[in-house]
């Protein structure tokens, strides 16, 4: 190989590096709480990229928190012991048996698959449950079906976070792996809680920079399904004007974004996991995919 020619297959690998400075010099320092879930969960390939862009982001001098729940394994599960999985109001229906496996899940499987991935990089990813150090508490969730009151069995509702042991992770370099299961406020049981829904509480409790949910979509469409152009940045405010209108999946993860941003978080984004390296491609380029939510007061171009 000429020089000349190693000249320009090493130039757009500088530019590209370069590129990013102005979001490294941004982002120091910040902690970001990214929701692993959907494709990004099952598809190996997709796993290991998302492993290397946690890692990159803590190389980089951020601070990532990742939070999983893990429905397509829970259900597996459950078939295995030949508990049914029923969905009400969009929520898992989950018995005391159901418990006990989803409990195993989240922590024996998939929160060590993760800690596993990431600790190929290096002796940096710890794991914890909700119920660890009171890091989530929550209390039973009664959903309103038709205008009443359903017991879904062990749903937990978040009362409260406590930030301690994440931050003293943090402090100590290490990258905290949340399964998204809490402990109970007042009977002493344990509670599911829905992944997204407890990415956001941590992200607001944490005072994180930004929330990043994991989708299988490109980000909110501005007129699905007659259209899929994406919307790539709308505030508080525009957000909870669409809640109604959207898709039964994406209530959660657009609540939790609606969450963060009216509770200190800069900026809170739904990016497809189905691109690998999307995180990157969302916190160092220019081109930001996904759906960007940002408070209120921000005025255009200041969240960029």
């Amino acid at each position: 190989m000429s020089n000349v020619t190693r000249k320009h297959t090493a130039l757009p690998k500088a530019q590209i590096l370069i590129e990013a400075l102005p979001w490294l010099t941004r982002h120091r320092g910040k902690t970001v709480v990214v929701k692993f879930g959907g494709n990004a969960m099952i598809d190996a390939e997709l796993k290991a990229a998302f492993a290397q862009d946690i890692v990159f982001l803590h190389h980089a001098g951020l601070k990532p928190v990742v939070v999983h729940g893990g429905g397509p394994q829970i259900s597996a599960a459950l078939d295995r012991h030949g508990i049914v999985s029923e969905f009400k109001a969009g929520l898992r229906v989950t018995t005391e048996d159901a418990m006990d496996v989803v409990r195993m899940v989240l922590a024996g499987q998939v929160q060590r698959e993760l800690v596993g991935l990431l600790n190929q990089h290096g002796p940096l990813a710890v794991g914890l449950t909700g119920e660890d150090a009171h890091t989530i508490t929550a209390t039973k969730h009664r959903p309103t079906i038709d205008g009443q009151l359903v017991d879904i069995g062990r749903v937990g509702e978040i009362t409260a976070i406590d930030t301690g042991a994440i931050e003293a992770l943090l402090a100590d370099g290490r990258i905290p792996v949340v399964s998204s299961i809490a402990r109970s406020q007042d009977d002493g049981h344990v509670y599911n809680v829905n992944a997204d829904t407890a990415a956001a509480a941590l992200a607001a409790a944490l005072d994180a920079e930004t929330l990043m949910v994991l989708t299988d979509v490109e980000g909110l469409y501005e007129d699905w399904p007659n259209s899929d152009e994406v919307i790539s940045r709308l505030t508080a405010t525009q957000l909870e004007k669409l809640l109604p209108e959207l898709a039964s999946g994406m209530v959660p993860k657009m609540e939790g974004c609606l969450h963060a941003v009216r509770n200190g978080v800069t900026t809170a984004r739904v990016i497809d996991g189905r691109v690998q390296h999307s995180i990157l491609l969302e916190i160092f380029t220019d081109e930001g995919i996904g759906t960007m939510v940002v408070p209120d007061d921000e005025e255009a171009g200041d969240a960029e």
